[in-house]
């Protein structure tokens, strides 16, 4: 009852800092993030809503996305649709608190790291990233099984190779395989839904490829297997399926259209998936799995040393999205994919750097508070708060925390190249929350070893190349001075040192994270 309480009082301190109910058009949450579509932006108090407990973070994309972290936000967001359900029209819209003019403070970096924000977000609206955002929007609500399912099936090898419960290992295969073996079903209905067709009929027509008959079908002269073309193939046929019912919504009589259109629809479709796409999804999704294996296993150590150190810088891109639909096809194909934990390394790498902004800046206590609030979010694979809120806006950081994911993912890939690989079972999980999901060829110990170590590497290396070459003399003093208030206003205040405060503006929180923005999931 206590832990509903303060999701309920953390849902009912949020509504009117986005501008009340009438303000909210839309409501969903991924796996770290309440994400709300705003009819007006300006009603929004960021301040505010970065001096909540609760968040750790505000970024605008799409979507306002609040960062509440993972397990929170699934609780939270239950509990802020019905406040908007019940009071939709009668919730008052606060002001906007206005941005603060200190940029040696943590409030100062969180505002330069919403420019940036939003400065990115405009060069990210091109067609081609609009397009790779729609796609992680089909894939993104089936995180929480794939993670779900992960650790099951993690926890049944556990089972099986120390020879325990052998009752109990049958029905946890069943739990962690059941999803897979039906996960092209549940893109075919996302990827409707995302298109603007009717999802069942997206899902019905994925349903094709993993029915056992397809295995009477011949096609390009070789016999079809269920689950040819895996997601890759649920994606095309889905897309497929809502041109035709559009199509056919155009065309039809309206007083044929309920039996007419979603006939044509599965059956063109159908037949262009089973004759076509289940072929050419199949060879694609091979090739993509071939290529990995043979990128890591030839050259492990360079490639993981790139894949590393560029992902943070992908994910400014926008392009990190594209990578969502290979995790799938690499989990659906070998139980794994081996590209999550380099990737993941970007993140150990800003977890160092951020640690040795704390050193570096040992007079700044506003900026040293915000570090000390995310740094756990961050050791978790929560990034958002260290990267906008601290190293992005700061400049020289944001690129050595680049190179110490480079030297993490190049400790993985090195192992890999050495024939240990290092695998995760699902996406989303990022740090130190990734270690329930590992899986690789020799057994969970090694596995956890060498990701552990990479994740070391990152921190290290991280921590060292931002302390040595991640500040200018300019930067440094600009930013290691004092924040506190002259000792005649501790005086007037009782003997109690605050920041200061910009007039107009909301007081910090020292349990503010101070970061505005978002990372991917797998940071």
């Amino acid at each position: 009852m206590a832990t509903e309480d303060k999701n309920s009082a953390t849902a009912a301190a949020i509504l009117p800092l986005v501008g009340g109910a009438a303000n909210v058009g839309s409501i969903a949450h991924c796996m770290t993030r309440l994400r709300l579509g705003l009819r007006d932006r300006s009603l929004v108090d960021d301040e505010a809503l970065k001096a909540l407990p609760a968040v750790m973070g505000v970024v605008e994309d799409e979507t306002y996305q609040i960062v509440l972290g993972p397990g929170t936000v699934a609780r939270v967001t239950p509990e802020f649709e019905r406040l908007v359900a019940e009071a939709r029209e009668t919730a008052p819209a606060p002001a906007p608190a206005p941005a603060p003019d200190e940029p040696s403070t943590a409030d100062g970096l969180a505002a330069q790291g919403a420019a940036i924000k939003a400065e990115q977000k405009a060069r990210n609206a091109t067609p081609f990233k609009l397009f790779l955002r729609r796609i992680a929007n089909i894939f993104v609500p089936l995180i929480p099984a794939l993670i779900g399912c992960g650790i099951i099936a993690g926890l049944n090898g556990l089972l099986l190779n120390l020879g325990w419960l052998p009752a109990v290992t049958p029905a946890l295969a069943a739990m962690a395989s059941g999803f897979m073996a039906l996960i092209a079903v549940f893109v075919g209905y996302n990827t409707a839904k995302e298109f603007g067709g009717t999802p069942i009929l997206g899902g019905a027509v994925a349903a094709i490829i993993v029915f056992p008959g397809v295995a009477k079908i011949d096609a390009f002269g070789q016999t079809l297997s269920p689950g040819q073309g895996g997601v890759l193939g649920a994606l095309g046929a889905a897309v497929l399926a809502v041109y035709v019912e559009k199509w056919c919504r155009r065309w039809v009589p309206e007083a044929l259209d309920v039996l007419v259109t979603p006939t044509l629809t599965v059956l063109i479709s159908g037949l262009v998936t089973i004759f076509g796409l289940m072929y050419v999804a199949g060879e694609v999704s091979s090739a993509i799995g071939t290529f990995a294996d043979w990128l890591l296993s030839n050259g492990g150590a360079g490639a993981g040393f790139v894949l590393g150190g560029l992902f943070l810088p992908l994910v400014m891109l926008g392009l990190h999205q594209a990578l969502i639909p290979i995790h799938t096809t690499l989990i659906e194909q070998q139980g794994y994919t081996v590209l999550l934990p380099i990737l993941a390394m970007a993140g150990a790498g800003q977890v160092g750097a951020a640690m040795a902004v704390y050193v570096r800046l040992p007079r700044n206590e506003s900026i040293r508070r915000t570090i000390r609030s995310a740094l756990p979010a961050g050791l978790l694979g929560v990034g958002e708060p260290l990267i906008y809120g601290v190293s992005l806006p700061l400049g020289r950081p944001f690129v050595t925390a680049c190179v110490g994911g480079a030297f993490g993912g190049g400790f993985v890939g090195l192992f890999h190249q050495l024939g240990d690989t290092v695998g995760s079972t699902a996406i989303g999980p990022s740090g130190w929350a990734l270690f329930p999901l590992l899986d690789g060829n020799h057994g969970l110990g090694p596995t956890i070893a060498i990701y552990g170590a990479g994740l070391l590497a990152g921190y290290v290396a991280g921590f060292l190349a931002t302390y040595f070459f991640g500040f200018s003399k300019d930067l440094l003093a600009e930013f290691d001075v004092s924040q506190e208030p002259p000792s005649s206003t501790v005086a007037a205040t009782g003997g109690h040192r605050t920041p200061p405060t910009p007039a107009g503006t909301t007081p910090q929180n020292p349990n503010d994270p101070g970061s505005p923005a978002k990372a991917p999931a797998g940071v």
